[in-house]
């Protein structure tokens, strides 16, 4: 016999694989090279205690996908997180945000104001950012700071990435909107508007 067994892995894993070579061994692969480490990604008891070793092949990966792979990776362990936050819409709330969110150790990326496409008051405003963190535990301190503050916080979660319990799932609308709903009881909300 040639082969012994074979293992499918999920694109997260490959993903996951792909990033990893980057971060810790400095060394850029495609998907298919880093198959091998996303097995034992994917199963890591299966492979406990014994020798392995890893081909690592084919650096033909295009940069916008690398680009990708990696912000994807940042957003899953929490160092880069989308958060939406209800404001007054005041002068002053958009620095006061960045304030707390700077004296946190955190870094803004991305800002966006949305004034019109809301069932805020109209002298409120949902602003929804893009920040960068150290780590899930970053994260979650920010969050907390943010809310300290007096600020609703609502992060994204990427079904299973973070602190998710949950696995990672394959994406359909009807497991959105059923997570949206069962998010929206959870937090008292009694209407909301989807909008994209």
């Amino acid at each position: 016999r040639v082969v012994d067994d074979i293992m499918l892995v999920s694109e997260a894993e490959i993903e996951r694989a792909v990033s990893l070579l980057i971060g810790i061994e400095k060394t850029v692969v495609e998907g298919a090279g880093a198959a091998g480490l996303a097995a034992i990604i994917a199963d890591p008891h299966r492979f406990r205690e014994r020798k392995v070793g890893l081909v690592l092949c084919g650096g033909n990966i295009d940069s916008r996908l690398l680009a990708s792979v990696l912000t994807r990776e940042l957003a899953r362990d929490g160092r880069l997180a989308r958060l939406a936050i209800d404001i007054p819409d005041r002068p002053g709330q958009l620095a006061r945000v960045a304030g707390v969110i700077g004296s946190a150790g955190a870094n803004i990326v991305e800002v966006y104001h949305q004034r019109v496409f809301t069932d805020l008051p109209a002298k409120g405003t949902e602003l929804n950012l893009v920040i960068e963190t150290r780590d899930a535990g970053h994260l979650t301190a920010t969050v907390t700071a943010m809310e300290k503050a007096g600020y609703r916080v609502v992060v994204e979660d990427r079904l299973g990435w973070g602190k998710s319990s949950k696995a990672i799932l394959p994406y359909s609308i009807s497991l959105h909107a059923s997570n949206t709903a069962s998010l929206m009881d959870h937090l008292g909300i009694e209407r909301a508007a989807i909008v994209g």
